[in-house]
């Protein structure tokens, strides 16, 4: 039965995800334990209220599943370091950039005899304040159980999606570079509101809660033009902004902006 849980690389994401899982008793505290590669991720785990550990072997054998959450620069070093502890282990690579088969090829290559199973999960940063989205891949060799822990441990930070490794660079370019897209546009409604005599921080913290609602009552809603009809009046103040987005081509940039950024994510991959 998977009941822990390790972390290598607890930077601002690991960090996140471990603190979520933790503050809703998802998962009791004394069962996470983090690699501790320096004196700064044993302050992390003690800030945290989890176990560190500096001792590799030890590391893997007390953790049922691993998240690997190291900058992507590192994560091959790491796998060929960690590979002759991880035979018949669970991995779940959070890491940017990195696939099922790149993992797997990763071990593969220093230990031949290395049959982890692996699992790729892409987060984006509102994980960071317990309203992520996390898509995990299809193309994984846990077990039904190892995906259930996962499941169950991720909805405590983020909606959780599975989707085919191949439709990875759709999601990451909404959910992914989504959050700097949603900045600009609540910087732009800001800069209005200045435009008509609210002051700066005024004009952020409206157009900020304007977002989260928004977001709160789209997702009950039965689509996007629902919510808009249902605030646009006949004649009425919305429509004319709408009307001013149309002409400014709003749509088909935003679209283009998912589709550029699709298509970087598909050139570093």
């Amino acid at each position: 039965m998977c009941k822990t849980l390790g972390l290598i690389g607890a930077g601002n994401m690991g960090g996140a995800i471990i603190r979520g899982v933790v503050k809703t008793e998802a998962i009791n505290s004394q069962d996470v334990k983090i690699f501790a590669r320096d004196a700064k991720d044993e302050k992390t785990a003690f800030s945290l209220g989890v176990n560190s550990e500096r001792d590799s072997e030890k590391f893997v054998k007390d953790s049922d599943v691993i998240i690997l959450a190291v900058k992507p620069k590192d994560a091959k070093t790491v796998l060929k370091n960690f590979s002759k502890y991880l035979d018949q282990k669970a991995i779940l690579s959070i890491v940017a950039g990195l696939g099922y088969s790149g993992i797997i090829g990763a071990l593969n290559h220093v230990d031949r005899g290395c049959n982890a199973r692996v699992l790729v999960g892409l987060p984006n940063t509102p994980v960071m304040a317990g309203e992520g989205v996390i898509a995990f891949t299809n193309e994984t060799n846990f077990t039904d159980e190892e995906k259930s822990f996962v499941q169950k441990l991720f909805e405590q930070v983020a909606m959780v999606e599975w989707i085919d490794e191949v439709r990875l660079p759709g999601f990451a370019a909404v959910s992914g570079s989504g959050p700097a897209f949603a900045a600009i546009f609540a910087e732009a409604l800001a800069d209005g509101a200045v435009l008509h005599g609210l002051n700066r921080q005024t004009a952020y913290r409206i157009a900020y809660q304007t977002l989260k609602g928004s977001g709160a009552v789209l997702l009950s809603s039965p689509s996007p033009s629902s919510v808009k009809d249902g605030v646009c009046s006949p004649g009425g103040t919305t429509i004319e902004g709408v009307k001013a987005l149309e002409e400014s081509a709003f749509r088909g940039a935003v679209m283009e902006a998912v589709n550029r950024a699709a298509q970087k994510f598909n050139a570093l991959n």
